[in-house]
């Protein structure tokens, strides 16, 4: 498997392609739309479909284009299904955001995540594990047999997603963490949605958040 980032101007949030021989596999399609389209060109494989680890704004603003483009499904938590294209719920409209930012409206996603399932999608085998505690929905994607995982805005290297939005909750998150991430081998590559890439063991021996 071949796993391709960019890393979108707005929130400097990451969008992930993962390519086999058969397909391609879009995780959290930000801003940066035209970009987005480029990398899914240039691989030259047909999307099987877009996996959003949550739905905050800045994962969520490329979907539309995306899925109009090549006719992708898009997955979600069912827990955050209505944020797609409820913009008070995604915080794209929220009145902070009123002068620097459009309301994000996604058409409603077509499949809902059955946490801790097994999937096979074009040619992937991946499981969806709930990581709650940075919003209600927050997922992250366990691809075994590549021995990495994609965890959205729950771990990053170093930190741990915000918790002061709607729905979150720090103590949540940690148990999210412990409880889901830090029982997957120390090896595993760690793919955040902001930030460089790190790995289980090193966020379990110096990640602040978890050192008492």
């Amino acid at each position: 498997m071949n796993i391709k980032m960019i890393t979108n101007p707005i929130a400097y949030e990451n969008t992930y392609f993962l390519s086999n021989d058969e397909a391609t596999l879009v995780i959290d399609p930000g801003n940066d739309t035209d970009t987005i389209l480029s990398v899914i060109r240039d691989l030259d494989k047909p999307v099987a479909a877009i996996l959003l680890t949550h739905t905050h704004y800045d994962h969520i603003m490329s979907v539309e284009a995306v899925r109009e483009a090549t006719g992708a499904p898009v997955y979600v938590s069912p827990l955050e299904a209505d944020w797609l294209y409820t913009p008070t719920l995604n915080l794209s409209g929220l009145p902070r955001h009123e002068h620097d930012l459009p309301n994000v409206v996604v058409n409603a996603a077509e499949h809902t995540f059955s946490e801790g399932t097994a999937y096979h999608i074009g040619g992937f085998d991946f499981t969806v594990l709930a990581t709650p505690g940075h919003s209600q929905g927050g997922v992250s994607f366990v691809f075994e047999k590549e021995e990495i995982v994609f965890t959205g805005d729950a771990l990053f290297s170093g930190t741990i997603g915000r918790t002061d939005l709607n729905t979150g909750d720090i103590e949540v998150l940690k148990h999210s963490i412990r409880t889901q991430l830090f029982t997957l081998p120390d090896n595993y590559r760690v793919f955040p949605g902001h930030g460089p890439q790190t790995r289980i063991g090193a966020e379990k021996l110096h990640n602040p958040f978890f050192l008492d």
